[in-house]
């Protein structure tokens, strides 16, 4: 929300010396999010004055049109004579009033002014468009013409109000009555404790019989709507130039008088009003849900096929508006331009002000993509009461500006509803705080805000209309702690009962997250939502149970409506950026959740908030949530080991996303299985099936290697990306938490080198398994050191797999005979198993 100070201070009579920082200052520590304050006009320096356009020459000989003109500046520059100025923009004829700026002015960004020769003459200034001031958009993209009375000579300075300060404020979604001018400014007089002159307080005639006809059919939808009608505007009245400055200095685009008026009293008072053509308007004005499939073409130009929950605006004939987001086409104002087009300009209008429910007009906006001013206040909580005072408000402009006539008649059609009471502790804002306001503390600010109090040491407390937000409590006490300071609240840390600390699982993801930042690679968290057609990119089978997804059934983004069931999507999305970056080296791991759908959905029931659950009621809870298991993920590309002074280095390949699942499952104290695998988006050449043995029963954990590249194309991903997944719930149940202290025997090893042959196709796991078997108790450790091929030595479709394997025992030296008869023993039952014999 942009809040211009010199509108604010309409309304709160701040000291004169205060500056937009000072007032910034002062909402941040009432709990306002003011972003920036905006200096419009920083380094504008004058002359810059109106002038009237006296005559023009089109010059030729150019590769754009050329204009040279002389314009009456009045005795602004000194001289009385006709400034000349040379001057590319078409929308300004003889005789039309502009703004001008003379040499030595300073345009904002420290463009200085001077007399330069240009396309052969000698241009003596500037005639100014609304972007070289800084105004923001006025919709001609070209020279600001202004009214023909505005008076020539006149300082445009001031007649622009080109010099002000623009709060920014970020409004969370609870406080929908800080998007309007109004809220803000109570907001500032509160801050201030200064009195508010309250811009809705307004003489407003009561209904009557002979307002313009509405019906209301869904009153929860909507509880209230005025209508009042305005006759005889004149179709050559144009917005003032002070509330198109409003407008703009606010963001918004100043259209045609009619709809300027509804956006400035909406941003004065935050109250969302439309302007229908009154003669375009056929019957009676209706509001109801729309027929599902019915259409509207809506003032962006868009046709939009209307779902049955949509709330609508309707005629005779049908919808002419989606309730509290946009008009339709059909009833459209039409301003003197479209006039001039041929259209008839609008005369008669029927202002609606009406108050929609909350959560239907976000999820219509939602639903249709359709984001507007009016839709965002009103699902943030519009103050229902200012409806008749906007409606009153906007008569009054239109009057005042187009010469209108206010019908007498009147339309109100009300949903009785009763004000809004908590039932409060004196002292509870003091219990939630831990500092002593006291009653009368608490009363004065509650007040402040507009609630009626009453009562001595329990409250009874009226909210006003303005804030639906407070709706127990704990908010009437978070009122009083931030009016009194944030800043003040004393700063203490808590005192935790002793013998409390971390979990073993906590203590189990820190130390698995801590393993693989010591492996060089980076933790890259990434959001839980997914598209399911990642899944066909990664290559799934169209029954894996991954497919099975939660959908959530209002999703941040369309595109990713669901809950993911793996961690690879967001991790590999997130290493293509970075390759996109430049970053091209890249190891990336995350920790998270993913979501598995029960197979018997149920519906959660609501846990109580004046007690603990009980463990029944949570049990319950869960048993219909989905199943979210923790797993680890990996993500390789690029080099592994950089090349330097020291060696060539090396890039990732499937063994280092191997090695990562190893260095979890150490963590997590299990024996994990590595073994030839095939699965989805892996390379079914270079994947790894990561196994560990549960209850005796082995059970596939996850999987780990190089991904297929047809994964890398869809994906847009480097070559040789790898990556490895693990279930982290699964390792802990089968891993031994308990930390091990290394065996350090005084004995010295025993090594004995092998060199096996073997089929090609058979895994170096299962030789290794063999061997570390067949080796018993006396085998330290077992490596691979070398893998050999060549057909002429070993023959088509043979390997040579060369171990290193260390043996020692803990109470003696071993004999050499003993050694090798380990060794021995270990290649016969790898021989066995595999068929290996050893090499030459």
């Amino acid at each position: 929300m942009r809040v211009p100070l010199s509108w604010l201070r309409e309304y709160v009579d701040l000291p004169a010396t205060e500056t937009g920082r000072d007032v910034q200052a002062k909402l941040i520590s009432a709990g306002l999010e003011v972003e920036t304050v905006e200096q419009l006009g920083d380094g504008l320096k004058g002359p810059l004055v109106v002038g009237r356009v006296l005559t023009i020459e089109e010059l030729d000989g150019f590769k754009k049109p050329i204009r040279f003109c002389t314009v009456d500046v009045g005795t602004a520059n000194g001289t009385g004579e006709p400034q000349e100025i040379v001057c590319g923009a078409r929308n300004f004829a003889v005789g039309d009033k502009v703004v001008v700026v003379l040499p030595g002015a300073v345009l904002p960004g420290g463009f200085a002014i001077a007399a330069r020769q240009t396309y052969g003459r000698t241009s003596h200034g500037m005639i100014c468009s609304s972007d070289e001031l800084g105004m923001g958009d006025d919709g001609t993209h070209g020279i600001i013409v202004l009214p023909p009375e505005t008076e020539v000579g006149k300082d445009a300075i001031e007649l622009l109000e080109l010099v002000d300060e623009v709060l920014d404020i970020a409004v969370t979604a609870n406080r929908g009555d800080c998007l309007s001018i109004r809220g803000v400014a109570r907001e500032t007089a509160i801050a201030y404790g200064l009195p508010l002159r309250d811009p809705a307080l307004l003489d407003v005639p009561g209904p009557n019989a002979f307002g313009y006809p509405v019906q209301v059919s869904d009153p929860l939808g909507c509880d209230r709507f005025t209508a009042r009608t305005v006759i005889g505007l004149s179709p050559e009245a144009r917005s003032p130039i002070w509330l198109q400055r409003r407008l703009q200095k606010v963001g918004m685009r100043p259209i045609s008088l009619a709809v300027d008026v509804t956006n400035y009293v909406m941003m004065e008072l935050g109250q969302p009003l439309h302007a229908y053509d009154r003669n375009l308007v056929q019957g009676t004005i209706g509001v109801r849900r729309a027929a599902e499939g019915e259409k509207i073409v809506t003032l962006d130009g868009a046709e939009r096929k209307l779902h049955a929950e949509d709330l609508v605006i309707t005629d005779d004939r049908g919808p002419i508006g989606l309730a509290g987001v946009m008009g339709g086409a059909n009833t459209e104002i039409a301003d003197h331009d479209a006039a001039e087009n041929g259209a008839n300009s609008t005369t008669d209008v029927v202002i609606e002000a009406a108050h929609f429910d909350a959560v239907a007009i976000a999820r219509t906006a939602r639903r249709h993509k359709l984001s507007s001013e009016a839709s965002r206040r009103f699902e943030r909580g519009v103050d229902p009461q200012a409806a008749a005072a906007a409606a009153q408000r906007t008569v009054d402009l239109l009057v005042l500006l187009a010469g209108g006539t206010a019908e007498a008649g009147v339309t109100e059609v009300i949903a009785p509803s009763a004000p809004h009471t908590i039932t409060v502790a004196a002292n509870h804002p003091d219990r939630v705080a831990g500092v002593e306001y006291g009653r009368e503390t608490v009363v004065r600010r509650l007040q402040e805000v507009g609630c009626d109090v009453y009562g001595q040491d329990e409250l009874l407390v009226t909210v006003p209309s303005w804030r639906p937000d407070l709706l127990e409590q704990n908010d009437l006490a978070e009122e009083v702690i931030r009016l009194e300071g944030y800043e003040n609240l004393p700063s203490t840390l808590p005192k935790p009962p002793a013998g409390r600390g971390l979990t073993h699982r906590q203590r189990l993801h820190r130390r698995v997250g801590r393993a693989l930042a010591g492996a060089g690679y980076v933790e890259a968290p990434n959001y839980p939502f997914v598209g399911e057609q990642v899944f066909d990119q990664l290559g799934l089978a169209a029954d894996d149970p991954a497919r099975r997804v939660v959908r959530l059934t209002n999703p941040l983004n369309d595109e990713e409506p669901a809950l993911r069931t793996s961690l690879l999507p967001g991790l590999l999305g997130a290493l293509r950026r970075n390759d996109g970056r430049g970053a091209h080296d890249l190891a990336l791991f995350e920790t998270g959740l993913v979501f598995l759908p029960r197979e018997e959905q149920g519906i959660a029931g609501h846990l109580p908030v004046d007690r603990r659950p009980t463990d029944a009621e949570l049990a319950a809870l869960n048993a219909v949530l989905p199943e979210q298991p923790r797993h680890v993920a990996v993500v390789l590309a690029g080099a592994r080991e950089q090349a330097g002074w020291w060696g060539k280095g090396r890039p990732a390949d499937w063994a280092d996303a191997v090695e990562a699942g190893r260095a979890v499952a150490r963590e997590a104290g299990a024996e994990l299985i590595v073994r030839s695998g095939q699965y989805g988006p892996w390379h079914p050449g270079r994947c790894a099936e990561l196994v560990v043995v549960a209850d005796g029963t082995e059970q596939v954990v996850g999987h780990a290697g190089e991904l297929h590249p047809r994964v890398l194309k869809a994906l847009g991903l480097p070559a040789r990306t790898c990556a490895m997944e693990l279930d982290l719930d699964a390792l802990e149940q089968v891993g031994d938490g308990t930390p091990q202290a290394p065996g350090i025997s005084t004995f010295p090893v025993a090594t004995q080198d092998v060199a096996l042959v073997v089929d090609k196709p058979v895994p170096a796991a299962e030789v290794e398994a063999a061997l570390r078997e067949g080796a018993g108790e006396l085998l330290e450790a077992i490596r691979l050191f070398d893998v050999y091929e060549n057909a002429a030595q070993l023959g088509e479709d043979k390997k040579s797999l060369a171990y290193a394997l260390r043996f020692r025992a803990g109470d003696r030296t071993l004999t050499v005979e003993e050694a090798s008869a380990a060794r021995d023993a270990a290649v016969a039952l790898a021989g066995e198993r595999t068929g290996a014999v050893l090499r030459g």
